[in-house]
């Protein structure tokens, strides 16, 4: 039996010639990756493991991004720890104010990783980077510890779910939407400890910034990990972003999967995942009575330039409902660039919306957003359990950019329409 994409990373990076699913293997690492929040923890055991020096500075990435600039002396804090702990070991890749974006739109942007990579993050979401073609995962802060130091990793070999996407997506739909639909057709559990890889013909007609966002939400069904092959849009993505030659792994054809699930791309619609599971998804137009308080355009989901591009298509020249507050944030500091040099900022604040540098803030319930009791939001962010965005009593609705921008414009959930 041959091996999907990600058992073949994994073998390479153990330095054995075959895994299969359920094998306990140590694999070296490319990237180790933490940001303000994870890092001060990692760094604590690092010290406390008497570690003295990192395996590779040019391996690590330090991201500031959930707190910054900083809201409170706490986040002040760990920041500070965060930048003394990269001075001392001149880490190459520290992001701070000014530099700094959302850790998993920054990254690939940066070309801080490539196709081929295997790579731990201390961010449940840093399973982005498999849609570059790499193997990606989120540890906890002691394994960024140690991966830090060793620059190695333990991992149990994960099964596969096959996702064959085919036809292509409406104007109005985007990479959110696919991976909503496919949420919640198989639960927040459905993917549990599994590689969730893509293929088929319809994966021509995705963006990377909608790969990215799928990938991004594979661990809200509870995935290891997800992948996709490497093709013409992943290449020219990194050709101008990173020296660095990928390395192209391909399933084999004869690669077990545990199961397979054909997608139609043309028959999604825009979808949105109501509280407080990402699975609980429904039409948006089956919602239009939802009454909203807030609107979120940003995160590691849905911050990238195509997505500043849908919300900017919606809201030019119109103006957020009374009673709403949009607030948008462009994920890194070149896509908040661009948007001003694009004249989307402006048209974002005719409109009403409020634009703030890039920051993970309200998608944690951090700051830059945070909800009373019995307040909604419409979100573009990827997570709405109890009490995340702030109140426990409030609610968090997941979509795509056009409809949370649809959504803003009439004060309640609206499907977002072809031009």
């Amino acid at each position: 039996m041959g091996m999907t994409m990600t058992q073949k990373i994994l073998a390479a990076h153990a330095g054995l010639s075959k895994v299969t699913a359920g094998q306990l293997i140590n694999a070296h690492l490319d990237i180790v990756l933490g940001n303000d929040i994870t890092t001060p923890v990692a760094v604590n055991e690092f010290k406390k493991a008497g570690f003295n020096k990192v395996f590779d500075k040019d391996k690590i990435a330090i991201v500031l991004d959930h707190f910054v600039p900083n809201k409170d002396i706490k986040a002040a804090e760990q920041s500070k720890q965060c930048r003394e702990f990269a001075c001392a070991h001149c880490v190459s890749h520290f992001y701070d104010v000014g530099k700094m974006g959302i850790e998993h739109a920054l990254l690939p942007e940066q070309g801080v990783v490539c196709a081929g990579d295997c790579i731990i993050g201390a961010d449940s979401h840093t399973c982005t980077y498999g849609a570059l073609g790499a193997f990606s995962t989120g540890v906890g802060s002691t394994d960024m510890a140690a991966g830090m130091a060793r620059g190695m990793a333990w991992f149990k070999v994960p099964s596969a779910i096959r996702f064959h996407l085919t036809g292509h997506l409406s104007k109005n739909c985007s990479g959110k939407d696919v991976i909503l639909t496919i949420i919640g057709k198989i639960g927040v559990d459905g993917a549990l400890y599994k590689s969730m890889e893509f293929t088929g013909d319809g994966i021509k007609s995705l963006s990377m910034d909608d790969r990215l966002c799928i990938c991004n939400m594979a661990v809200e069904a509870g995935a290891k990990n997800g992948i996709f092959p490497v093709d013409e849009v992943t290449l020219a993505y990194m050709e101008t972003r990173t020296e660095r030659k990928p390395v192209i792994y391909q399933a084999d054809e004869d690669a077990e999967y545990e199961e397979t699930i054909t997608i139609d791309l043309s028959a999604i619609t825009p979808t949105v995942s109501c509280p407080h599971l990402p699975e609980n998804t429904k039409r948006a137009s089956e919602l239009s009575d939802i009454k909203i308080d807030q609107v979120v355009i940003g995160s590691c989901t849905n911050g990238r330039m195509e997505d500043m591009e849908a919300a900017y298509r919606i809201l030019k020249g119109g103006k957020v409902a009374d009673g709403v507050r949009c607030i948008i944030i462009p994920a890194t500091m070149a896509i908040m660039r661009e948007c001003v040099e694009r004249g989307y900022v402006t048209a974002f604040m005719d409109a009403g919306a409020v634009v703030s540098t890039p920051t993970c803030g309200p998608c944690l319930g951090g700051y830059m957003g945070i909800l009373a009791k019995g307040e909604r939001c419409i979100a573009t962010t990827n997570r709405n359990f109890v009490g995340r965005m702030g109140h426990t009593e409030s609610e968090v609705y997941l979509a795509s950019p056009a409809t949370a921008a649809a959504s803003a414009l009439t004060g309640f959930i609206t499907e977002p329409k072809e031009d």
